[in-house]
């Protein structure tokens, strides 16, 4: 590939030249097929790629160019490609008889059976047709995410629907490949055909909510996998997911197991979600969550990391807040954020004890404080803010005490940013312009409105 080249152009010369589609193409990324033809039906093609003569085809179909005698060569397969992307509609259909039996260009195939031009359309149906039922796992592994691809375009559910078609009267084990595609709409199909099938058991729907990578796809398989009625297979799995939601629908299904008293643990989950689903499995269950969140802040050795957020999702500022407080001075980190990220909720005002959290040393802390703040961010002082942003404090105070000052607006902000910009250390910089999304910053009037998200 020459320094004025694309990748995709590269992909091109190399079709040309006789090189396999595997070779030169991502083939297992469906956006790949998608823009090698773009590339090549839009033009110009790459210099040195002469494959618009496409000598292996008839006169037919080349009224300029001489008969070849003794029939139309079986073209090799980077010819193939390059005709079924041509520019040229007479020539794409011409060239979708010799993708039968071909399985390296069913993809492309594939693209036809969308294409504008209805000729091209029937033809490329016809081979898919065909080639489908009897494509392997592999074909079906690289065919299936283009298909799912082109159902958004106008004439695109051919090749979807005749594989969903193919896939409901397929071998279990093709079924079982697919779950495995790195291509989530892949997975997603695969999944669904398996259940109407039947092919899963429940442990197994319950391993793909715990640890499938598409939150589609946990979704699914968790709700199969409790709608099976099984929860001795299905729970500890659920309940041990990584995924918030997947470990929620868990908690939800312990009351209908009957097991609603272990759902307190979860009461702590990391996950605003789960933790809301347990206190509602406790209140079903005739226990009041918020007696367990207190009992759970009274002892400072013991408490959970985030039992404070817990308290204050479900509790009273009169009488929550001093214990929020207290724990906001905690020797754990994540209790302390917890507790400041509970004041937030809460209603929090105090802003000289908010603001004295912008110095913790975790940057958890500050991050909630910095949230808590933002409300109030027209009543801070600029120097208080303007002095946490010096070259000797922590990189985290630096950051959230810029961007509360953003929300301020005015000079102060804008001398800060700029300082911060030309920091001597590139991760700083780096993580001010991802902060504040810009690399100039400019100043504002005080009182406008921030662009900008505290994450």
């Amino acid at each position: 590939m020459t320094s004025e080249e694309t990748p995709l152009d590269a992909a091109i010369r190399g079709l040309a030249r006789g090189r396999a589609l595997a070779r030169v193409l991502e083939v297992w990324r469906p956006e790949a097929w998608l823009e090698l033809d773009a590339r090549i039906r839009s033009g110009p093609v790459p210099r040195g790629t002469a494959h618009r003569a496409h000598q292996w085809l008839t006169r037919d179909v080349r009224p300029a160019a001489p008969r070849i005698l003794g029939g139309t060569p079986r073209p090799g397969e980077g010819e193939l490609a390059l005709a079924l992307c041509d520019a040229d509609g007479r020539i794409r259909a011409a060239a979708l008889p010799h993708a039968a039996g071909r399985a390296a260009v069913l993809p492309l195939v594939a693209i036809r059976a969308a294409d504008w031009a209805a000729p091209v359309r029937e033809a490329a149906h016809a081979v898919l047709a065909g080639a489908l039922p009897r494509a392997d796992t592999g074909t079906l592994a690289v065919t299936a995410p283009v298909a799912l691809r082109l159902e958004a375009r106008l004439r695109g559910g051919t090749a979807a629907a005749l594989l969903r078609d193919v896939l409901r009267a397929a071998p279990p084990a093709t079924l079982t490949t697919l779950l495995l595609n790195r291509d989530r709409p892949t997975r997603r199909l695969a999944l669904d055909l398996a259940i109407e099938r039947g092919l899963l058991r429940p442990a197994e729907l319950a391993h793909l909510a715990a640890y499938d990578g598409d939150i589609g796809v946990r979704d699914k398989a968790a709700t199969a996998a409790l709608a099976a009625g099984v929860p001795d297979e299905t729970l500890p799995l659920l309940l041990a997911a990584r995924c918030g939601s997947v470990r929620s629908a868990g908690v939800t299904a312990l009351r209908k197991a009957g097991r609603a008293a272990q759902a307190e643990p979860f009461l702590h989950d990391r996950s605003g979600l789960v933790r809301a689903c347990a206190r509602w499995a406790l209140r079903q269950d005739g226990r009041d969550p918020v007696a367990v969140y207190r009992a759970a802040c009274a002892d400072p050795a013991s408490v959970p990391d985030r039992a404070p957020l817990g308290l204050a999702e479900c509790g009273e500022p009169t009488a929550d807040l001093p214990v929020l407080w207290e724990l906001a001075g905690h020797d754990r980190p994540l209790v302390r954020s917890s507790a400041v990220a509970g004041l937030r909720v809460l209603g929090a005002v105090d802003l000289g004890r908010l603001l004295a959290l912008l110095d913790d040393p975790a940057p958890g802390v500050v991050r909630e404080a910095a949230r808590a703040l933002l409300p109030w961010a027209e009543r801070l002082p600029d120097r208080e803010l303007v002095r946490r942003t010096a070259a000797d404090r922590p990189a985290h105070v630096r950051i959230r005490a810029l961007r509360l000052l953003r929300e301020r607006g005015g000079e102060p902000y804008t001398e800060s940013a700029r300082r911060l910009l030309e920091d001597p250390d590139p991760v700083l910089r780096a993580q001010v312009r991802r902060a504040l999304g810009t690399g100039d910053p400019r100043p504002r009037p005080p009182g406008a409105p921030a662009r900008f998200l505290i994450r």
